[in-house]
């Protein structure tokens, strides 16, 4: 496969993307862009891009913090991260200038794109689904549900679907009946899957904080994949 970084503004933040796609490409190809987690993107986010990449698509790996900002820790972590959570509409702005970065690119097909966020960044895929944002699809994993306080507006072919952990702390299942009942009224096309027994953070391997509800389980991990790679395929066919 083909790997590169591609740099991209916004506002006076340059941020770094990393792209993988088959070498053996000559026309545009289905494109998944992966919205990271509360560490920024890092090596584990890469590594799903190149996974990706591997089966086929493109695969984009954005960058929400800024070139090289990775938090070491989950208290940098979580500084990094609160800002944007504080300012939703920084943060939309932000994503937006990301997908239209990923759009111009000569080997993506922008009609079959499909967003793929990790905890923060499930947040971010929603808050694309949120503003109105052209995607064939959006997928949350194991993310944040909460809604941003400015209005709403949904684009109204985007597919949605949604993968938590039952016994998530992040989000509770009140978070979750908000969720459905936000995506309902809204008419979109949306599916949740709820794994039991799986907390926060289920398909990261590294994951082994239990005091915070973060730990990984390689069998709803496993079990995502599939409804994951299904879901893909009815977006971009």
């Amino acid at each position: 496969m083909t790997t590169h970084r591609i740099e991209y503004q916004h506002g006076d933040k340059v941020m770094e993307a990393y792209a993988a796609y088959p070498n053996d490409q000559t026309n545009p190809l289905p494109t998944l862009v992966l919205l990271h987690a509360w560490h920024g993107r890092d090596e584990l986010v890469c590594q799903t891009a190149d996974r990706y990449a591997a089966q086929g698509y493109v695969s984009v790996a954005l960058d929400n913090y800024g070139k090289g900002v990775v938090g070491g820790s989950a208290e940098e972590s979580s500084r990094l991260m609160m800002p944007l959570m504080e300012n939703r509409k920084l943060l939309a702005e932000r994503l937006v200038i990301g997908i239209q970065t990923v759009q111009k690119l000569s080997y993506v097909d922008p009609q079959k794109m499909v967003v793929i966020g990790y905890c923060f960044g499930g947040l971010c895929a929603l808050d694309l689904l949120r503003n109105h944002v052209e995607l064939a699809g959006v997928i949350s994993v194991h993310g944040l549900f909460g809604a941003p306080n400015y209005p709403l507006q949904y684009y109204p072919k985007t597919k949605v679907l949604v993968l938590t952990g039952y016994n998530d702390p992040m989000v509770p299942v009140e978070q979750a009946n908000m969720l459905s009942k936000e995506l309902d009224t809204a008419k979109a096309d949306w599916q949740m899957v709820t794994y039991g027994n799986t907390m926060h953070g289920f398909t990261n391997p590294n994951a082994n904080d239990p005091v915070r509800g973060i730990v990984y389980n390689p069998v709803a991990a496993k079990r995502s994949e599939g409804v994951i790679e299904q879901f893909i395929q009815e977006c971009v066919k």
